[in-house]
């Protein structure tokens, strides 16, 4: 766990150019980049306030596109979704299954508990804000699923 928090936190400084300086910010001033390696390639992230790599409140943006895929996976600190565009669907479980999942879109909301194993896909280009306490961990229920061990 502990070597999964460092890698994540050191790929989120490679990130810092994406931090929000000005506050506040409108969407078509947002600077977008690659998301960090520990979520499935094809993403990008924006991080709008905080440091997501330390403690304390962060909020940061993905953008991903129609067909993505997140496996379970949990986080030590509850994690606040809200769809800003597009169909983002969640489910809570150990492992991916689309029949326990239920779609979200613009507007929508969604609480994964501290702990709670949870995945998710997109049916179409998808952006959504996550709010949360940092530092931001991943924890694969399959550590194969783990997209920065393949």
């Amino acid at each position: 766990m502990l070597k999964l928090a460092s890698a994540l936190a050191l790929l989120l400084v490679g990130t810092a150019p994406l931090f929000a300086d000005d506050m506040p910010v409108n969407a078509d001033s947002i600077k977008w980049g690659p998301a960090p390696a520990v979520i499935p390639a094809g993403a990008d992230i924006a991080v709008i306030a905080g440091d997501p790599s330390k403690d304390g409140p962060y909020v940061l943006r993905l953008k991903t596109p129609a067909g993505y895929k997140i496996a379970a996976h949990s986080h030590p600190t509850a994690e606040y979704i809200t769809v800003l565009s597009g169909n983002f669907h969640i489910g809570m479980g150990d492992k991916f299954d689309e029949a326990k999942g239920i779609e979200l879109t613009a507007g929508g909301f969604g609480i994964a508990p501290a702990g709670m194993n949870h995945f998710a896909w997109t049916t179409s280009d998808t952006i959504i804000q996550v709010n949360g306490d940092g530092p931001f961990t991943i924890t694969y229920v399959n550590p194969a699923d783990d997209p920065s061990k393949k």
